[in-house]
């Protein structure tokens, strides 16, 4: 399938067009052919969304929803910032790209902002739509994931 069709499916199962802008677009890359195969709503399904969000919630535990000092945590980060932050690197100054590794490093993190490359951040984020982390203790459920 063509990189363009398969992108035009992509919107369409993630309800970025309506069906009558995909049936167009395809025949738009199509025009020798008078009714490009339309995929069915289910085709459309079929079709893997792109991650748009890295998502944490924490949840009180069994037993515990209704506790007054129960935390509750949604914290809900788009990857397009990850996107921003890691061009936004690529700029930074050498001598503040050395003190910001430093600075990670005395946290505990070994990351060389100058070794982060743009174009590899597509794939670690395709990478991350099967992502999905459940942590369940007494007191409250950790969920990490990406929608």
């Amino acid at each position: 399938m063509a990189q363009n069709q398969k992108r035009i499916l992509e919107m369409l199962a993630n309800n970025e067009i309506t069906l009558d802008e995909a049936h167009r677009m395809l025949g738009a890359l199509e025009p020798d052919s008078a009714t490009p195969d339309i995929p069915t709503r289910e085709e459309a399904r079929t079709v893997k969304a792109r991650p748009k969000y890295l998502c944490v919630t924490v949840q009180p535990g069994p037993g515990h929803e209704n506790d007054d000092d129960a935390e509750r945590v949604n914290v809900k980060v788009p990857l397009a910032l990850i996107r921003s932050g890691i061009k936004f690197a690529s700029v930074l100054p050498r001598d503040v790209g050395d003190r910001v590794e430093d600075r990670l490093k005395d946290r505990g993190i070994g990351l060389d902002l100058r070794n982060l490359n743009p174009d590899d951040l597509d794939d670690l984020i395709e990478a991350l739509a099967d992502l999905e982390v459940d942590v369940e203790s007494k007191d409250e459920k950790v969920r990490v994931f990406v929608e």
